[in-house]
């Protein structure tokens, strides 16, 4: 009786353990020199589900309107992989930045499908991108004693300034909606902090793709209360017309600043591999032993001839130059399903709003990831996190209507 109980204990105790690393994971998504810690945090909680699947204590259900978009585009991808120019590099890529978010995706869904675990992911969310904003802040201009004229570049190898705003407007957008909903003054304090962090750090990179995500998430998410949606807005529109990030929108010019060069190499590319892409490996782009960007730059007018990026700085550009335009629409599949989710949330969630902030939050990332280069770790944990809350949130108003 007592081995029994000591197992159930263990067991229990491993049920308990996977959403506790899992938060972990994703609360230090945005710091730097933590990769160790993230991978433990990762393949543990892989390994105790494994062990539980093998005592058959276990129950994951991959239920979801994107299993079926997951599995089309995953399965183009690996087919893929056969037509890849760097098969090395591509079948690298296809098990770290495709199958393991996968599978984070699936254990989120599964650890955290109650509506308080889903508040504890959102705080995680919330308290991760407002220490490293204010950590950035500081370091850039108060130790480094910069200007604040200064355009704030992190400096961190694992966190590109072209990211700051993927991992701060989602914070940004909950913690507004904290200060719109909810009664209680501590939250709306602690609120408060976060939204300023996180908005400060988003207009201290001048980072155009941001205050425009900014503009439409707060739309989206002050839609039904125009009040507050015109005060937000006004809000946006004096900290972006009374801060340096205003030459970004005035003085640049158009073809540089809508990075018309990149998405015209890339079009190129896209034209001699339309079918099957050059491989879903990331490098394969812009590493010089498979793609000659430079002749692919000499076919373009020499109007948008301009410096070659490595990168194609937008993520349907990046999937369709990967994966050809079968796979971009199997990509888009999965955009669709997860945009239908958050509108079926909105109209039946009217005691929470989930599905309006998710929504908002996930419009957010999407627009930042159409002008900058998105597939790296740090934005596709943000990208897959938010994909399970969406799916959460379907889950628990599907229950709700059936019950």
């Amino acid at each position: 009786m007592n081995e029994l109980t000591t197992r159930e204990k263990i067991f229990k105790g491993l049920n308990l353990g996977i959403p506790a690393l899992m938060g972990l994971f994703i609360f230090l998504n945005p710091f730097p020199y933590t990769t160790a810690i993230k991978e433990i945090c990762f393949y543990s909680s892989v390994v105790m589900i494994l062990i539980l699947a093998c005592f058959r204590k276990l129950d994951f259900s991959f239920r979801s309107p994107l299993t079926i978009p997951f599995l089309l585009f995953a399965l183009w991808a690996f087919i893929g992989l056969f037509f890849a120019l760097d098969k090395g590099n591509s079948i690298h890529d296809y098990q770290m930045h495709l199958l393991k978010y996968m599978v984070f995706y699936y254990i989120l869904i599964n650890y955290f499908h109650s509506r308080e675990r889903l508040s504890y992911l959102s705080w995680i969310i919330i308290v991760s991108a407002t220490l490293f904003s204010i950590g950035e802040i500081v370091y850039f201009y108060g130790i480094l004693g910069h200007t604040l004229s200064t355009k704030l570049v992190t400096g961190l190898p694992e966190v590109a300034v072209n990211w700051v705003g993927i991992i701060a407007l989602p914070a940004a957008i909950f913690s507004l909606h904290n200060i719109i909903a909810e009664n209680r003054l501590h939250v709306k304090a602690a609120s408060v902090i976060c939204l300023f962090s996180t908005l400060v750090i988003c207009i201290l990179t001048q980072a155009r793709s941001a205050v425009l995500a900014l503009f439409l998430s707060v739309i989206i998410l002050c839609f039904k209360n125009k009040k507050i949606m015109v005060a937000c807005l006004g809000i946006v529109l004096i900290f972006t017309t009374m801060t340096s990030i205003r030459d970004r929108f005035t003085s640049e010019d158009p073809i540089s600043a809508l990075r018309l060069g990149i998405h015209y190499v890339t079009y190129e590319i896209i034209k001699d591999y339309p079918i099957m892409g050059i491989g879903f490996g990331m490098e394969t782009y812009g590493s010089g032993k498979y793609i000659d960007l430079e002749a692919y730059n000499k076919r373009i007018p020499e109007k948008y001839r301009g410096y070659i990026y490595t990168d194609p700085h937008s993520m349907p550009f990046s999937i369709a130059v990967r994966t050809g335009l079968i796979g971009l629409v199997l990509f888009l599949y999965i955009l669709f399903a997860s945009f239908k989710m958050s509108w079926i949330s909105i109209r039946q969630g009217k005691d929470d709003h989930w599905g309006r902030r998710l929504i908002s939050a996930f419009v957010a990332v999407l627009v930042i990831g159409f002008f900058e280069p998105f597939f790296s770790h740090v934005p596709e944990v943000v990208f897959y996190t938010l994909l399970a809350m969406i799916a959460i949130v379907w889950k628990l108003g599907d229950i709700r209507a059936v019950q």
